[in-house]
């Protein structure tokens, strides 16, 4: 069995971790070190604001001017990455650091695997770091659960789990 634990939006919210009173304000995240800077990442009310991945900052700032412009901090990334493998090796010896703020953990003892992935997720959460995880037979259909938990979604019937999700599920994911 495996586990996918998922930071969703990993370096926005690694910019965004200690300051929370953004999170009612639309927020857009820049690649600083890019010839022409974009918008990589966006929460929900930038998104409402008419804000996309790809527009430069004078696009985001055009659609509204309340946005917060903020640059990828990677001392942060780091950091939030760090405490998720932390949690990760609470779980099992055999944890991988799949992709920024993404791990994958398989487990040998598969006893009351949901209980100890949501604590860690509690865990994450005490530490102001919002997560979710998924719970499959395999690793890709333990991140597929993951993107889909809120925030733990256990995975026992691979085909019962995958027969009626939409293609478009794997196309927003893959975006992601």
């Amino acid at each position: 069995m495996f586990a996918t634990i998922y930071l969703p939006n990993f370096y926005l919210h690694a910019a965004m971790r200690h300051q929370p009173e953004l999170c009612a304000k639309p927020v857009a995240l820049i690649e600083e070190q890019e010839k022409k800077p974009v918008i990589i990442q966006l929460n929900d009310a930038a998104e409402k604001a008419g804000i996309c991945k790809g527009m430069t900052p004078s696009q985001a700032l055009a659609r509204s001017f309340q946005v917060v412009l903020k640059v990828r901090s990677r001392q942060q990334e780091k950091s939030i990455q760090d405490i998720l493998l932390h949690y990760a090796f609470t779980l099992s010896p055999f944890v991988e650091a799949t992709a920024p703020g993404i791990c994958t953990v398989q487990f040998t003892d598969h006893r009351h695997l949901q209980a100890k992935v949501g604590r860690v997720v509690e865990q994450l959460t005490e530490c102001e770091i919002s997560s979710q995880a998924g719970i499959a037979v395999t690793p890709d259909t333990s991140f597929l659960a993951a993107h889909l938990a809120q925030p733990v979604l256990h995975i026992e019937n691979v085909k019962q789990f995958l027969g009626p999700l939409p293609i478009e599920t794997l196309a927003r994911i893959g975006a992601a």
